[in-house]
């Protein structure tokens, strides 16, 4: 088997939509990704998508962002307020878990701090788990405690939830309640499906463990590299500063550049299923691997600009081509959540008032209004035990003024 590397930002993108290349960077992870969304290919993605679409909408987005975030923000925000500090990266998960649960379909009936640290590490483990490919830990002793996880997240988390959606379920089938009031979210519409889908008990159990650890794990990053993008930039370019706290629309284009430089997979692997001839006139046999680098294709400078290794909000993007560049992936393994967390680009005649902007954006904004800064006596560190560039740690003092 031999490995293509593509860095191209256009020939990574026809490969990303090429239906004879198989998702395969998740092969190390299937104790955990085996036979969920993203890894799935041809019918069997389609079908389980097409369903799953259902729950992401722009729609519900739209009402998520406006209605149902701004609830979940401020209590987890509060007590850092309070205490003068927190750390970034926890700070990340912990708003961002709880949206991501709903999503999935995962009640937490005391909505107790115990409860979310308890499904915080269960998630953290299937983050760790998903991504061991680029792990520094020993595989084996990661998949194990992989596998007590998704144990416990049965026994705790998902049997109480589908319990609770099958007497809602049975209630309508029998039309005491309308299917306008059945959750929606990814649970309830696979258990409402599970016969078109032949979904076996383990994979289910998988499907939502994924949902949980792909949404808190990538927001929370992604909310992190934002502000120290954010902070770095604001501290030698002090009038961009005064503009990120007084115009959303700039702010939004910012976090955008972010996510360009810090897509939550620096790269994709794809596998061929057939002889073939890529975009750029490799050839590729069966079995070969197919590594897609997003960071550099990201990075292009025929498309992002002499400087595209660096952060500038400023940048001038050609026409048709996404500010954030490939980091949500394109084509049918397109992330679901990518306006969820992105939210929509904007246009000429675009309302700031009631513009879609993303969680991403909507977090951060919160978070520097509230005076978050760096603690120069503090500087953040790296994530250890990934070899991803993400943080580890990431104090912040709510000190307001200046970065």
């Amino acid at each position: 088997m031999n490995t293509i590397l593509l860095t191209d930002f256009d020939e990574v993108a026809e490969a990303l939509k090429n239906p004879d290349l198989v998702q395969s960077l998740y092969d190390a992870g299937a104790v955990v990704m085996a036979d969920v969304l993203l890894t799935l290919h041809g019918d069997s993605h389609r079908a389980r998508r097409n369903l799953e679409m259902k729950v992401f909408r722009r729609d519900f987005f739209r009402h998520y962002e406006q209605n149902v975030f701004p609830a979940t923000l401020e209590p987890t925000l509060a007590p850092h307020l309070a205490a003068g500090h927190c750390d970034l990266v926890q700070f990340g998960y912990d708003v961002t878990l709880n949206l991501t649960a709903d999503f999935a379909g995962i009640d937490r009936p005391s909505r107790s701090t115990a409860e979310t640290q308890a499904l915080l590490a269960l998630v953290k483990t299937f983050s760790t788990g998903a991504t061991l490919v680029h792990s520094t830990r020993d595989h084996e002793e990661v998949n194990a405690e992989v596998l007590q996880a998704l144990d416990r997240f049965d026994v705790q988390f998902l049997q109480p939830s589908m319990a609770r959606r099958q007497v809602l379920i049975d209630q309508a089938a029998r039309g005491e309640v309308t299917a306008d009031e059945l959750p929606r979210d990814v649970l309830t519409t696979l258990m409402l499906n599970e016969d078109k889908l032949s979904l076996p008990r383990d994979v289910l159990r998988r499907e939502i463990a994924f949902y949980l650890q792909a949404g808190s794990h990538s927001t929370a990053n992604s909310v992190v590299h934002a502000c120290h993008e954010l902070f770095s930039w604001g501290r030698t370019h002090p009038d961009d500063w005064t503009r990120f706290q007084r115009e959303p629309l700039f702010l939004q284009r910012a976090v955008h550049e972010s996510l360009r430089l810090h897509p939550a997979s620096p790269v994709a692997w794809r596998r061929s299923q057939c002889p073939q001839r890529l975009s750029g006139g490799q050839a590729a046999a069966i079995g070969d691997c197919i590594v897609l680098d997003l960071g550099i294709a990201n990075r292009a400078p025929g498309i992002f600009g002499s400087d595209s290794e660096r952060f500038n909000p400023h940048r001038l993007i050609p026409r048709g081509r996404p500010p954030f560049g490939l980091t949500f992936g394109i084509g049918v393994h397109t992330c679901l959540g990518r306006d969820l967390d992105g939210g929509v680009l904007p246009k000429a005649n675009t309302d700031a008032d009631t513009h879609q902007y993303g969680l991403v954006t909507l977090i951060v904004r919160r978070l520097t209004e509230s005076g978050a800064r760096p603690v120069a006596s503090d500087p953040p560190t790296p994530d250890s035990n990934t070899a991803r560039n993400n943080w580890g740690r990431y104090p912040v003092t709510f000190r307001g003024g200046p970065p």
